[in-house]
């Protein structure tokens, strides 16, 4: 007789399941709230605690930890079946279990003597039992491979590969659920916990890194890390990179907008009236660098947008939606990823380094922007620095950027000086930079940037603030009649 324990926080899918096994043979052992819905639906089973002879107790803390539940569960078979006789242990072939819900339950503020009755124990304490016994137990911990186990306990059975692949499922699974319940109570009294631990599911192999002589995979099931393709080639590992970064930047606008980025870093953004206006601006920022570039817009795809998107080389197009017609006019471009926009994930930024990892969190802040000099800025001026403030505060440092009100002009990044950014700036803009506003992601140091880009035709500025020189800076923008503006905020990228 083969027997299945069935103990599910999460029911959805248990009763037909349930059916399906005592159709196909079964057996079923269960309790609590799992016994009930079973009982509801007319599906005999046992009672665990008639199967052990011991009451369940004290509130249902204590039901299957039992050397019955156990010993059926990590009994070898031909090696443990004389111990397993005598002690009247029924062999345990499928547990079905899925855990109290920590994880949700610790996003609700609960006080802790309430939260931790959240915390599984038998539990995982059955899952690990059984998939340490794969070669002789199926542990089942995700609803969604309900249909699976229907499909296999009608055919032939479970395979050795099948439940060694389920075991590791619920392995990983028991891990998470345990890195959740030590990060947040780790966590109660401090900011960040003392041992940080961390999981990603969904992990998938990419061809290649950063470049083809290295590996990567990407893991995650949300945000950028869950995206794939509605067409095109697999996404690459600087693809992923290039994405997160252009709607990182794209989610500063409420304008229809584009942001167009290289390695990275972005090399033409502009506002427009439509959002076809405002892709043809900032592709035509760089179109030397818009060639194999990763694009993001904040509307809408049609047609004639995805015409204007076909006549240059684009690795990727992001958007929040594409009408039927641009889908089909896309698919010439056969190599062209195609992905919709997906909802903002906010995490903690992790990075890795040599021996460990950085964790960075940005909290709720506000920009304090103050005029310092003798003149304000212009209506139009205010605009401009406003554009290109949100784009210096996405591009690598150092960062120079100079823009009018609807695009960036030029831009800067990456520079172990900040006037060579401005020079870069100033080298590849895009149009002449009289009366553009200009920002820097953090203090100047000295008036030196501020000087270049007046000379460049710059009459505003738009910076952090905070150097022991700001008065030279200052009395150097009054001189130049520019006007400036400090944000108290300095925006570093690294």
């Amino acid at each position: 007789m083969k027997w299945a324990l069935l103990s599910v926080w999460d029911k959805t899918g248990i009763v037909e399941l349930a059916q399906a096994m005592v159709k196909n043979k079964f057996s079923l052992m269960s309790s609590g709230g799992t016994g009930k819905a079973l009982e509801q639906a007319k599906i005999p089973f046992t009672e665990v605690s008639n199967y052990t002879g011991f009451p369940e107790m004290m509130d249902g803390r204590v039901k299957t930890l039992h050397p019955k539940v156990h010993g059926g569960l990590l009994g070898r078979r031909q090696i443990d079946d004389a111990v397993m006789a005598k002690y009247g242990i029924n062999r345990i072939d499928l547990l079905v279990v899925n855990l109290y819900p920590f994880e949700k339950m610790s996003g609700q503020s609960l006080p802790l003597d309430k939260l931790i009755e959240y915390v599984d124990v038998g539990g995982p304490a059955m899952i690990r039992a059984a998939a340490k016994n794969f070669k002789d137990v199926a542990v089942v911990v995700d609803p969604a491979d309900y249909p699976m186990v229907t499909k296999t306990v009608e055919g032939a059975g479970f395979t050795e590969e099948q439940r060694l692949n389920l075991a590791k499922k619920a392995f990983a699974r028991t891990a998470a659920y345990d890195a959740a319940i030590s990060n947040h109570l780790q966590s109660l009294n401090a900011a960040f916990p003392p041992t940080l631990s961390l999981q990603y599911s969904h992990g998938r192999m990419l061809r290649y890194g950063e470049n083809p002589h290295q590996q990567a995979a990407v893991y995650g099931t949300s945000g950028i890390a869950g995206a794939e393709p509605l067409q095109g080639k697999q996404m690459s590992y600087n693809n992923y990179l290039d994405v997160n970064a252009g709607t990182a930047l794209l989610r500063e606008f409420e304008d229809p907008a584009a942001v167009i980025v290289k390695h990275n870093n972005p090399c033409g953004v502009s506002i427009g009236s439509d959002i076809l206006d405002a892709y043809l601006t900032a592709r035509e920022v760089d179109p030397v660098s818009a060639y194999g570039s990763v694009v993001s817009l904040n509307r809408e795809v049609d047609k004639k947008l995805a015409e204007a998107i076909d006549s240059t080389f684009v690795e990727v197009i992001v958007a929040p939606s594409f009408t039927r017609d641009a889908l089909e006019t896309m698919k010439k471009k056969e190599n062209m990823r195609v992905l919709v926009l997906p909802e903002r994930v906010n995490a903690d930024e992790v990075r890795a380094i040599d021996g460990g990892i950085l964790v960075q969190r940005t909290p709720a802040y506000q920009e304090n922007w103050q005029v310092i000099t003798d003149r304000d800025p212009t209506t139009d001026e205010m605009a401009a620095l406003k554009l290109a403030w949100k784009v210096c505060k996405h591009t690598k440092s150092n960062t120079i950027i100079f823009a009018d009100q609807k695009r960036t002009l030029g831009i800067g990044a990456g520079q172990m000086s900040r006037v060579d950014s401005a020079k870069i700036a100033i080298e590849k803009a895009c149009a002449p930079l009289a009366g553009s506003a200009v920002a820097s992601d953090a203090f100047l140091p000295f008036p030196d940037t501020l000087e270049v880009a007046a000379k460049a035709g710059a009459t505003a500025l738009v910076q952090p603030g905070g150097s022991i020189r700001d008065k030279e800076v200052i009395e150097a923008a009054n001189k130049l009649n520019m006007a400036m503006v400090f944000t108290g905020v300095r925006y570093f990228r690294h």
